[in-house]
């Protein structure tokens, strides 16, 4: 084993786990379409990395690793005998899912959404509850009436978490945009 080629610790891989367990699964949930299969497959995913301890040679590249991993087994699974009924039922394209372009599309969809909840979760408490409410469809007149507060002060808030957002969010703009353009 050379020296860039290390082992990952078992407190490592549940750090690994606890970050991207979540958003794997939601990953994968776009392939398959069925929770609990997504859950399965990431599952599967790690407790192969558990038992073949496998070798990260660049613990950076891990969530890279882990996101291909999690691509392939939802292929496999797909092809499987076992999903096949269902793929006709739903009509899936499998050639599709196995594009780069859904690939880069549905790791750029997670991860934009973790960096804007991450965004999110820093606000302060009420703040984070307006654009909640507001990202649930909910008019300023809802929101105000929901909280017992006015609409002015409704609008007044979302001023100030939006400002607060933007600075948040301004290393992170790129990605975003290309999610969209995407």
């Amino acid at each position: 084993m050379s020296s860039k080629d290390l082992s990952i610790t078992p407190k490592e891989f549940k750090h690994l786990f606890d970050t991207l367990y979540s958003p794997l699964c939601l990953f994968a949930h776009k392939y398959l379409e069925d929770i609990d299969d997504s859950k399965d497959v990431v599952q599967d995913v790690f407790l192969k990395i558990w038992q073949k301890k496998i070798i990260i040679k660049d613990k950076s590249a891990a969530k890279s690793y882990l996101y291909t991993a999690v691509r392939n087994k939802c292929l496999d699974f797909l092809k499987s005998s076992y999903s096949q009924k269902k793929e006709q039922r739903i009509g899936l394209d499998i050639k599709q899912l196995e594009g780069d372009a859904f690939f880069a599309r549905e790791v750029l969809l997670v991860e934009t959404t973790e960096i804007i909840d991450k965004a999110l979760n820093s606000l302060p408490k009420k703040h984070k509850r307006i654009i909640r409410l507001g990202m649930d469809g909910l008019s300023n007149e809802q929101i105000a009436e929901h909280l017992q507060v006015s609409v002015n002060t409704i609008k007044s808030q979302k001023k100030l978490a939006y400002s607060k957002l933007r600075l948040l969010l301004k290393n992170d703009v790129f990605r975003i945009v290309m999610l969209l353009i995407l």
